[in-house]
């Protein structure tokens, strides 16, 4: 679905890609001082950072739009991009795994997804208002089509990209982009790795409905969602979609005793159906009040590090995570784990103690405090009541949010990007979009914007995820446990496996 705001908003989008630019078209801040959110509906991370980013901006008084990137690729190719994606993560995580480790050894996408990403800029750039005083992403496709905007000199205001994950692809440091925003320390060491020049610490967003509690309210969220009133309960949670060995991980949850199970299956009514016949008691698709059902437990087991991970720091929830996705799921525990905010279990036999540790033992506490360290001294942390030194030792060195530094960005202006030789804008031929649309299920691996096109075997996995065989029948690998074999794929590098 679309994330635009309104339907309006939509056709203007669709009318803006449709209407001639003048070369000559100022791009100045307006007395409204407006920023654009660029960001992608593939699952429900990147758009929940935009709309948080939205909020802050809009009653800090500027004047916010969003875009999503998929409704601006040419021919609706946005649906089979999301599609491809998700595709990949249920029928092939192999060939995720594959494409994710090959495009960070390269250091970003290959020619194809070049070839996709070009095909948007224009659209987008026509479609941002005049008076736009600052882009910012929060998706990494979004931030190489704004980047190279930027360096061909095509669009005149700066670019900031956030970066809404613990660890940092490649793919998220585009060529132009003016600064980076942190969530903390080790994801800005990795973007500053990659070859980013300006990055900002400044902290996550979350929704400020993600607070700590008192007994009394913990008690009444336990009753709204009927469960019990004094047994340990963990959440877990495998994102929108409902991905990864999450059923495994619930009976291993139940079997291990150290606290009962309570499920997020997101939007896979499937899942819910089967852990239900399991015998798993607490199952919810959908929820409107994850606040609610974060006050009410005692931890969080999650598989992809994504914004539920921050909400839970927020709601002074310790954090583990287990079962996890290939690809950014594994590189962001092992960040998560790095930064002390969130434990990585990786083996079945750990669940019990560790568990227990985090419910009722110190390590829990410490990492409560961390957790909630990364949200002092913005205004964030003093919408929760933070103070900025309350946590000085583990906070992340600076009093600014991302929005006020988004703010700040849009008022202040930037010098031009390094210009370089402006390419003629790409005006894709029939045959050039059919390519692109065969291509760009596995082009676009989801929340990276891979390329199949620099892996090897690159046909291979095409074929694999357009016919939606399954992983055994492939005889290419088999996912047991909680690690995904790939047979000849790459796995991930020490720091991220």
């Amino acid at each position: 679905m679309p994330h635009l705001g309104s339907t309006v908003r939509l056709r203007a989008l669709a009318a803006a890609t449709r209407r001639p630019r003048q070369a000559t078209e100022p791009r100045r801040p307006s007395p409204a001082e407006r920023v654009v959110i660029v960001s992608a509906s593939v699952g429900a991370g990147h758009d929940g950072a935009a709309g948080e980013l939205e909020r802050r901006l809009v009653a800090a008084g500027l004047a916010v739009d969003r875009f999503d990137l998929l409704d601006v690729l040419p021919a609706r190719l946005g649906r089979l991009v999301r599609d491809g994606y998700h595709r990949m993560l249920v029928r092939a995580p192999w060939a995720y795994q594959r494409i994710y480790s090959s495009t960070e050894r390269a250091g970003g996408g290959g020619p194809v997804a070049r070839v996709l990403l070009r095909s948007a800029e224009e659209r987008l750039l026509r479609a941002l208002p005049a008076d736009t005083g600052a882009v910012v992403s929060t998706y990494p496709g979004a931030s190489r089509v704004l980047g190279s905007l930027r360096l061909d000199g095509r669009l005149t205001v700066p670019v900031l990209t956030y970066l809404t994950d613990f660890s940092v692809h490649p793919l998220w440091v585009a060529d132009g982009v003016d600064v980076h925003l942190a969530l903390h320390a080790v994801p800005a060491a990795q973007a500053r790795a990659a070859g980013a020049r300006d990055v900002r610490v400044c902290g996550p967003v979350a929704d400020p409905r993600f607070r700590p509690v008192d007994a009394t309210e913990r008690g009444a969220a336990r009753a709204r969602f009927g469960l019990p009133a004094n047994t340990p309960l963990a959440l877990l949670v495998a994102g929108s979609w409902g991905v990864g060995p999450v059923r495994q991980a619930a009976l291993e949850l139940r079997d291990c005793g150290a606290a009962l199970p309570v499920v997020v299956c997101g939007r896979n009514e499937a899942l819910a159906e089967q852990l239900r016949a399991d015998g798993i008691e607490h199952v919810h698709g959908w929820v409107d009040d994850m606040p609610g059902l974060m006050h009410a437990s005692d931890v969080l087991l999650q598989n992809a590090g994504g914004l539920t991970s921050l909400e839970a720091f927020a709601a002074g929830l310790p954090v583990a995570s287990y079962g996890c996705i290939p690809g950014h799921g594994l590189t962001n525990a092992a960040a998560l784990d790095e930064a002390g905010v969130a434990a990585w279990i990786r083996e079945p036999d750990q669940l019990k103690e560790l568990l227990g540790e985090l419910i009722d033992g110190p390590r829990g506490l410490v990492q409560r405090e961390a957790g909630l360290a990364l949200f002092a001294g913005g205004a964030s942390g003093r919408e929760r009541g933070i103070g900025a030194g309350t946590h000085r030792g583990l906070a992340t060195g600076t009093d600014r949010g991302p929005s006020a530094e988004i703010a700040r960005v849009c008022r202040a202006g930037l010098g031009p990007a390094t210009p370089r030789t402006i390419r003629r804008a790409v005006r894709p031929t029939a045959l050039r979009l059919a390519i692109t649309a065969a291509l760009a299920c596995a082009v676009w691996a989801g929340a990276v914007g891979t390329a199949v096109a620099t892996t090897d075997g690159g046909p291979s996995l095409m074929h694999a995820i357009g016919q939606g065989l399954d992983i055994d029948d492939l005889g290419h690998a088999r996912h047991t446990g909680h690690v995904c074999h790939a047979g000849h794929a790459d796995h991930a590098k020490d720091r991220h496996s």
